[in-house]
């Protein structure tokens, strides 16, 4: 069983995903994509990670990966895409990338579709609940997919495709070490938003194990499929 990740920048990396892979004995490949290129494949697993850029940047590498992820998807691969993964999703799958009204950041309620209800991870989940967010950017549903969830200020919060590809705007894999990184490394979105790290911190905290639980079901749904 390989597991691929693609990364965008060091500081964001796969979190409890890792540990959910490592409880079942399966390691993982790591890409640095802008610095060290793309891996030969998708592996049986892919989870794309996020990163401060944007999927409508010009840079040769974006194009690149997005070509990367579209071919994997197309393929069946089974994916887990996380805020700029899962942009990266929708924008290989035809939808669009833009402006949100407003940055999200830190611990936001999300509601479940009916389809998100019927969803075989999230269905085991409330009808609404806390996840750990840290975005600027929305997107529209690509076609062939189903809405999962979505909140007040980004109607679409995560989408599926096809049985096993999971495009996340959220993060159920943030850890504590996490959040540290991004409010070092993301100070002006903290500015912007008026939030500080302290309260952004003991907002989520207390809320992370009910995220890792779900990136847990995610990561056993998608290997039982990929097998």
């Amino acid at each position: 069983m390989r597991v691929v990740c693609l990364q965008h920048v060091s500081f964001e990396g796969p979190g409890a995903f890792a540990k959910a892979l490592a409880r079942r004995g399966v390691g993982l490949e790591y890409s640095l994509v802008p610095k060290e290129g793309l891996p030969h494949d998708g592996g049986d697993l892919l989870i794309v990670m996020g990163g401060p850029m944007s999927v409508n940047d010009s840079n040769k590498w974006i194009a690149e990966e997005t070509a990367f992820i579209r071919s994997a998807l197309l393929a069946g691969t089974p994916m887990i895409g996380v805020c700029l993964g899962s942009q990266f999703m929708a924008k290989a799958l035809g939808g669009t990338v833009r402006s949100g009204q407003a940055l999200e950041i830190g611990m936001t309620p999300v509601r479940l579709t009916e389809a998100g209800k019927q969803d075989p991870v999230f269905g085991a989940a409330p009808d609404s609940f806390p996840v750990f967010e840290w975005h600027g950017e929305v997107f529209d549903l690509p076609k062939n997919c189903v809405p999962l969830a979505g909140s007040d200020v980004a109607p679409l919060q995560a989408f599926r495709y096809g049985d096993r590809a999971y495009g996340l705007l959220f993060h159920l894999e943030m850890e504590e070490g996490g959040i540290d990184s991004l409010c070092r490394e993301c100070v002006p979105d903290l500015i912007k938003a008026r939030l500080t790290a302290p309260q952004i911190k003991s907002a989520a905290l207390s809320q992370l194990p009910q995220l890792h639980l779900m990136a847990d079901r995610l990561i056993g749904h998608l290997l039982t499929s990929a097998r």
